[in-house]
């Protein structure tokens, strides 16, 4: 990768970092919250999942910031559950490097985010019905911030920014 498209990876990177930081912050008025630890803040996963057609860098830094300010702005198991972001981003990031479509990225990615989040539930409360409304919650959730992603990397795409959301060439997709 040449020096200037690092950089401005590196930049876009920083801003959907500052995003993931500040939705649990600013967007209090789309959150679903069902105690004790489910939350569901409409568009929380959005900076994640555009992080996720990157490079893994992205989809790991970006994961790893939605879980801070989730940490910081609701509390700990809830910023425990959003490290889930920066794992399914990093897996989907792996997928999409391989060939995967980006919806059947974004499906794959689903499981994994789901589990993710009821294993910490699970942890926190030892309480099945938690860890339901958890899975089942997290699962629609994706779709809808999924569904979200998709239409703006199409929206980007039509625009011309559409080349941060292009396969990385590599020896498995060539």
């Amino acid at each position: 990768m040449q020096k200037q498209n690092r950089v401005a990876e590196l930049a876009i990177t920083g801003v959907l970092t500052a995003l993931a930081i500040m939705i649990p912050l600013v967007f209090t008025p789309l959150r679903v919250v069902i105690p004790p630890y489910f939350t569901a803040t409409l568009i929380s996963h959005v900076p994640s999942m555009l992080a996720m057609y990157m490079s893994p860098f992205a989809a790991l830094g970006v994961g790893l910031g939605s879980a801070l300010g989730f940490t910081v702005f609701t509390n700990p198991v809830v910023g425990a559950r959003a490290l889930s972001h920066a794992f399914f981003a990093y897996v989907g990031n792996v997928a999409w490097r391989r060939g995967m479509s980006m919806w059947l990225v974004m499906l794959m990615a689903l499981p994994i985010h789901a589990v993710f989040e009821g294993i910490v539930t699970w942890l926190a409360t030892l309480n099945i019905q938690s860890v339901v409304i958890t899975l089942v919650g997290t699962s629609a959730h994706h779709c809808v911030d999924g569904i979200i992603t998709l239409l703006l990397v199409a929206v980007l795409q039509r625009a011309g920014a559409g080349r941060w959301f292009e396969r990385e060439r590599t020896l498995l997709n060539q």
